[in-house]
């Protein structure tokens, strides 16, 4: 099995963030028009002016992810510096209030609203995807449906978003409900063949449900577009290192579930009821909880269930080249999550937000080398 096998791509929304008062800023046109070929990034627009989306080329290794992700968020910092502003990698902004941001004029943003109005309106939040290329259609279902099982494993290690509106929330991942809100979210369910997977989507838009496989936004999706296995269940971690280990993982849980698949062995497709249940544990504990291993029917806490994920990916780990990089979930499991560092730092600093806020932006930048 070869590395180019499961190719990578990672696309990162980013905060835009006045330095001065740490508040949210509507800036994406100024950014978009002050970027030149020369940056070699692409900066996107998203559903609020606040956000701005950058995303890898495809990468044949997560060395080049390491290279890529760096290399992003150095030029779109450079950028922002010409705007005044700062980016910040974080699922949520600590205090700002969703009615006061304005949405973007792209099209698919203006129809998106008009359709689903404040669920949409009320959406400001940020995400981390990442696409493994599986060029065979029924293998990509294949994994899809036994991937499903390792999401709310994902989202625990990749938790950001525990203030909202002000509001210390009480949870890791704020993102995940307000998420929630939206059509067609969530962990999905099963399907049989790629064909039935394709006759679902094609039925949603006979009906007029959608216009396009595009709006179907579940945890995974097997993408309308490339050929890729897409997971958006994570919160976007303000530390690149966090981001790596996690496009390692994404990478290594596909590639175990085909050598699996050769060996004519496979991985429990559970019920999404069940895997329902973690998620909700993810989001609300991250790391620091108990997930429930469902083969054992007990609570597991999760370093346990983090030690075995490195374990289950052993055999596919040196083939695409990512030991160290899938290993160093072990250190987030150990460190805590960017959530667990928001909340002491609003806590050591006598519930300052804008610390909180100093501290994602100084995480976003950590061994960015910005010249």
């Amino acid at each position: 099995m070869m590395a180019e096998n499961f190719t990578l791509g990672v696309e990162e929304e980013f905060q835009i963030i006045d330095p001065q008062t740490r508040e949210l800023k509507s800036l994406i046109t100024q950014l978009i028009e002050s970027s030149t070929p020369l940056d070699e990034i692409t900066l996107q627009p998203e559903l609020h002016q606040s956000v701005v989306e950058v995303a890898t080329g495809i990468c044949a290794d997560i060395h080049a992810v390491r290279r890529d992700v760096i290399k992003n968020r150095r030029q779109a910092a450079k950028i922002a510096d010409r705007v005044g502003v700062k980016i910040a990698a974080a699922s949520t902004h600590p205090f700002a209030q969703w009615e006061e941001q304005p949405i973007s004029n792209k099209e698919r943003y203006v129809q998106s609203v008009q359709e689903m109005q404040d669920a949409a309106r009320g959406n400001l939040i940020f995400g981390l995807h990442v696409h493994v290329g599986i060029e065979d259609k029924d293998l990509a279902i294949d994994v899809y449906n036994q991937a499903r099982y390792f999401l709310p494993h994902l989202l625990a290690l990749s938790t950001s978003s525990p203030f909202w509106g002000g509001r210390k929330t009480g949870l890791c991942s704020t993102r995940t409900l307000i998420f929630k809100r939206l059509p067609r979210t969530g962990i999905p369910e099963r399907f049989f063949s790629y064909a039935e997977f394709e006759s679902f989507i094609d039925t949603l838009v006979r009906t007029g449900c959608i216009d396009n496989g595009r709006r179907v936004w579940w945890d995974i999706r097997p993408h309308p577009t490339y050929s890729t296995l897409e997971f958006r269940i994570c919160d976007l971690p303000p530390l690149a290192e966090d981001v790596i280990a996690l496009a390692a993982m994404i990478q290594a849980i596909c590639a175990k579930l085909v050598w699996l698949r050769k060996r004519n062995l496979s991985f429990n497709p559970y019920r999404t009821a069940m895997l329902e249940e973690n998620k909700w544990r993810a989001a609300r504990y991250g790391v620091r909880g108990n997930l429930i291993d469902w083969g054992k029917k007990t609570e597991v806490p999760f370093i346990h269930l983090a030690e075995e994920l490195v374990e289950f990916v052993q055999e596919v780990v040196d083939d695409l080249g990512s030991r160290k990089e899938v290993e160093d979930i072990l250190r987030i499991v150990k460190e805590g999550t960017s959530a667990d560092r928001q909340i002491e730092a609003y806590e050591k600093s006598g519930n300052d937000l804008t610390a909180v806020v100093d501290l994602i932006l100084e995480e976003t930048m950590r061994g960015v080398n910005v010249e």
